[in-house]
């Protein structure tokens, strides 16, 4: 499978938007999806929270700067939703059908992912399995975004497009990029 690159747009507002660019690299190869994050621009005029020493798994991450991903099962209706904030926290929720059922994804107890800090640029790289919430061979379907907040309170909302009157991360039509996994097994069905 190659590298799928991405480039996520602001969402139309009536404010000012940041100048910021952000673009990336998702990726799935048998066992692994790989997904990359590069925030450029002026960085400090957003609000990036602090590295913790300690990364640990909290709710609402959403309410800061940071960054997500959505995966669905191509034809079915439940998901997924990753949050990964530039300070090493994380969380992955379940949720059964659009907005409906959400719960902490117990097969993830950790979500390692790197973060580099330079002048301009914020990087950000997470490699997973996602073998352990969806079988091998399924087709993915992926939604990528960031929220990102300016240091004047602004939130802004990013995505690869913003198919609603509103910013809305959740909606299937904005899971638009498809990975393909391995060969699926019979028993996988």
């Amino acid at each position: 499978m190659k590298s799928r690159s991405f480039s996520l747009k602001p969402f139309p507002s009536a404010g000012l938007l940041p100048d910021l660019k952000i673009t990336g690299s998702v990726e799935r190869q048998s066992n692994s999806l790989s997904i990359s994050y590069s925030l450029s621009g002026l960085l400090e005029e957003l609000i990036l929270p602090v590295p913790a020493e300690m990364p640990l798994r909290k709710n609402r991450l959403w309410e800061e700067t940071c960054f997500e991903f959505f995966l669905g099962v191509k034809s079915f209706e439940h998901y997924w939703e990753f949050n990964l904030s530039p300070a090493g926290h994380w969380n992955v929720y379940r949720f059964m059908s659009y907005r409906q059922g959400m719960q902490e994804e117990p097969a993830f107890t950790s979500l390692p992912f790197g973060v580099r800090i330079q002048p301009e640029t914020l990087r950000l790289i997470l490699e997973l399995d996602p073998d352990r919430i969806i079988p091998p061979g399924r087709v993915l379907q992926v939604g990528i975004s960031a929220v990102i907040k300016t240091i004047h309170g602004d939130i802004t909302y990013w995505a690869l497009t913003h198919p609603g009157p509103q910013p809305d991360f959740h909606r299937r039509d904005s899971f638009i990029v498809e990975l393909r996994g391995g060969r699926l097994n019979p028993g996988n069905i």
